[in-house]
């Protein structure tokens, strides 16, 4: 009998591409837990998000990141989050982990093969987006750790501004080429 093993793979084969200004790139080491906050709890919620996670829980549209950049908190509602934790290749046990640590304080689900995750940085990273993106992303208006959701050419997308010039987009893993092409049309339609 014929032994077999399964591998998982990245959802875009760890695309790269550099553009001279931008930088397109498959991020394929984050586990994703989607956090909810029990209503009528979130205060036992919020003590239970500090002290396993050691950060402030962000406003709505805010995000929230560790001091050594591995973990961040993306506040997509009033009661809803994202935790991303970065070099994590194994979503169940990152999200495990958390739901142990959480118990009953919050609500957790593991997203990580739901999401296909791609950077967009450089100088002209913003210009791709402004072609392919409806709102304003503005720095005035769409400043570091800010996020929203949007639709980007049809296709479902959360965007959060990482740096000055540094975004991440995150759309359906199920349609993960179709949102990699919607991307790079727009860079080559820019540059």
């Amino acid at each position: 009998m014929a032994k077999f093993s399964l591998q998982p793979t990245p959802f875009l084969g760890g695309f790269q591409k550099d553009y001279g200004t931008v930088i397109i790139k498959e991020i394929t080491d984050r586990a994703i837990t989607s956090l909810a906050l029990p209503l009528g709890f979130e205060a036992k919620a919020e003590k239970a998000i500090k002290t396993v996670l050691k950060l402030n829980l962000p406003e709505v549209g805010m995000s929230t990141q560790s001091k050594d950049g591995t973990t961040a908190l993306l506040r997509l509602g009033k009661d809803q989050l994202f935790c991303l934790k970065n070099g994590e290749n194994d979503g169940y046990t990152a999200h495990k982990a958390l739901a142990d640590k959480f118990g009953d304080n919050i609500y957790t689900t593991d997203q990580s093969d739901v999401w296909v995750s791609l950077t967009l940085s450089g100088p002209d990273s913003l210009r791709a987006l402004e072609r392919v993106c409806p709102i304003d992303l503005h720095p005035d208006r769409f400043g570091v750790g800010a996020l929203a959701r949007t639709a980007m050419e049809h296709l479902g997308t959360i965007i959060h501004r990482n740096s000055v010039a540094e975004y991440t987009l995150m759309s359906a893993s199920s349609s993960a080429g179709s949102f990699l092409h919607a991307i790079k049309t727009s860079i080559d339609n820019v540059l």
